[in-house]
């Protein structure tokens, strides 16, 4: 019997795995077999999750800090993952920030930070990794996190420099795609809705926010802990070797209206 998501022995590197939706996906491939390289700005909570991860999973952890606006900072960390794994078989790039704010009141210091993290931060890693790890090796898998504000506006939450970052995220995994598939490097990305997590419960549970969903989403609710899960795992899988160049939402059905 073939198990099309089967990870065993490859290393998948994830951003924005100190809490969340991060945290979910790293599981997510662990459970696979995948090793975890954990990467956030906060190493108490990298640590924590690599323990965890390793603990649960059986599977070869390592926890290192990374502040993805760092040029620098980027080309040592994975070059520490390649001293230690010899290899960077996938990328999440899950790290990402978000002003909230009406568009007229947004400085240009919340624009720059946004575009910063989000758009040129999820370039810099995978331009690090392509170069470094999976160019050379003739594989690869990149994920990019963007948003279904990647692909519309909205009305409840002012957030214009979050929505340009994230577009520009929608439309960097499809350059990625076209430049990197000759080899073999698949580049996609996962647009998700809300979801609920110990950040956003308590707004999402709030009357304004239960009521939007009933509006605003087909399904009526908002995203629960392991539904981006099998996203990422079959964007992961050498298996969807094909896949390239999509973005993939995972929203309830939001973008469908």
């Amino acid at each position: 019997m073939k198990n099309y998501f089967d990870l065993s022995g490859q290393v998948a590197l994830v951003t924005g795995c100190s809490t969340g939706l991060g945290v979910q996906m790293a599981k997510a491939l662990a459970n696979q077999g995948a090793n975890i390289i954990v990467v956030a700005r906060r190493q108490n909570l990298i640590d924590e999750v690599a323990a965890s991860i390793a603990a649960e999973y059986g599977v070869k952890t390592l926890a290192l800090r990374c502040d993805i606006t760092d040029t620098a900072a980027v080309d040592g960390m994975v070059d520490a993952a390649l001293a230690e794994f010899g290899r960077i078989d996938i990328l999440i790039n899950n790290a990402g920030t978000g002003a909230v704010a009406p568009a007229e009141d947004i400085t240009d210091e919340q624009f720059d930070n946004e575009m910063n993290v989000d758009l040129f931060g999820s370039f810099r890693v995978a331009r690090a990794v392509a170069k470094k790890a999976m160019i050379p090796a003739k594989y690869g898998r990149v994920i990019n996190i963007a948003s279904m504000y990647g692909l519309v506006g909205n009305k409840i939450a002012g957030s214009a420099p979050y929505h340009a970052a994230k577009g520009g995220v929608v439309n960097l995994t499809r350059a990625l795609a076209a430049e990197w598939g000759k080899y073999a490097i698949t580049v996609n990305s996962i647009c998700p809705g809300y979801f609920y997590t110990d950040l956003t419960r308590d707004t999402l549970n709030s009357d304004f926010f239960q009521q939007n969903a009933k509006t605003m989403i087909p399904e009526e609710r908002y995203g629960e802990e392991g539904e981006l899960d099998t996203a990422a795992l079959f964007l992961a899988s050498p298996n969807s070797s094909y896949v390239t160049g999509v973005n993939l939402a995972v929203d309830g059905g939001y973008t469908a209206m």
